[in-house]
């Protein structure tokens, strides 16, 4: 079986690293707000070249705080894609914020420029993008639109740690970068973590006293806080595998390459492909109108896969609510069709051909 991803294998490479970390934490006595955070903020600062990196608790936390920082009225508007996963819009709403979904250019997945046009008001404070599946998205015409508007930009990259366009690296772009490193991310920690990335001195003194219940000084509280911070040893085992960022992303590249070479495209819709986009591929998806006898081919002939996602965030139980009457075509096109198969950095060229082998004997 080729499983859709193997987190022991895939950490394999580490383990020694990680133990000596391990004991290093256990050793200082230092457990939380420590040395390896601290250290671990300055290198993934360093990495985007940007001045500040705040450590938190996971990716969800990062985008709310990026949020709460913003200091933003409550009946603000955050537009937002209608395809990402819910827990972009779980943050706005978190927030109390309003978020207005727009659909994605049903090529690259991610937000449609020209469709976010459409849908600012008075209200709109704030551009929420997702960089989906790897993928950056259209960074001149939606950093035209935050300029035109004067629009606050938080770039969710929770799935797109050293994704680039036109050589700049993801988060880089906006007031803020919020990222995941949950285990499978291209770059994850091994449990819930998460971090924002910033420029702005007072946007990054905010985060601080926000992940500490509000306090730099212990039992000082200078504004309404949350407890939102990395621990010592996630950050730890995260500065273990950020030096090999890069070369873990060009393998997914080169898998990624096989499948762009080999993969019958009269079956399968592939993902875009743009000179001035370095894509990551923490998902590899394929589109196909019978994408459920697709998926159950897979797994019978010992192909792991999944799907991202299966159900739109506008039609989910817990935000139906906020969306009464209103339709998203090319979310609801994308999430009935899209499956993603196999491409990570524990997997081998041999392995990604075995899947392509099977995947072009697939008859519809």
């Amino acid at each position: 079986m080729i499983q859709y991803e193997n987190l022991k294998r895939l950490n394999e490479p580490f383990e020694t690293a990680f133990q000596e970390k391990y004991n290093e934490v256990i050793a200082s006595g230092h457990y939380i707000l420590g040395p390896s955070l601290q250290t671990f903020e300055k290198e993934f600062a360093a990495y985007h070249s940007v001045n500040y990196c705040v450590g938190v608790s996971n990716g969800l936390d990062a985008i709310i705080l990026a949020l709460k920082a913003l200091n933003l009225p409550e009946d603000a508007e955050v537009i937002v894609p209608s395809n990402t996963y819910i827990a972009t819009i779980l943050a706005i709403v978190a927030c109390n914020l309003k978020p207005v979904l727009v659909d994605p250019s049903i090529n690259t997945y991610n937000i449609d420029p020209e469709k976010i046009k459409q849908c600012i008001t008075q209200k709109t404070k704030v551009l929420l993008i997702v960089h989906l599946f790897g993928k950056m998205c259209a960074m001149d015409e939606i950093m035209a639109i935050k300029e035109k508007y004067k629009l606050y930009l938080i770039e969710d990259c929770a799935q797109a740690h050293g994704a680039t366009y036109k050589n700049k690296l993801a988060g880089t772009f906006g007031e803020f970068g919020a990222f995941s490193f949950y285990p499978t991310k291209n770059l994850g920690a091994l449990g819930d973590a998460g971090g924002i990335i910033c420029n702005n001195e007072t946007h990054y003194n905010t985060l601080l006293h926000l992940r500490n219940y509000g306090s730099l000084k212990k039992y000082y509280n200078d504004i309404l806080g949350y407890n939102n911070r990395m621990d010592e040893l996630q950050a730890a085992f995260l500065s273990v595998k950020l030096p090999y960022l890069n070369q873990m992303n060009s393998h997914r590249n080169k898998l990624a390459s096989l499948y762009h070479q080999h993969l019958n495209k009269s079956k399968f819709i592939l993902p875009s492909k743009d000179e001035h986009y370095f894509d990551v591929y923490h998902v590899f998806n394929i589109r196909s109108r019978d994408r459920d006898n697709l998926q159950k081919y897979l797994q019978d002939n010992g192909v792991g896969t999944l799907i991202h996602y299966p159900v739109a965030p506008h039609k989910q139980k817990a935000l139906a609510h906020l969306f009464v009457g209103m339709e998203f075509p090319i979310a609801d096109e994308i999430h009935s069709t899209t499956l993603s198969i196999p491409c990570s950095f524990c997997h081998t060229e041999s392995e990604i051909l075995q899947v392509i082998k099977v995947l072009n004997g697939f008859n519809a």
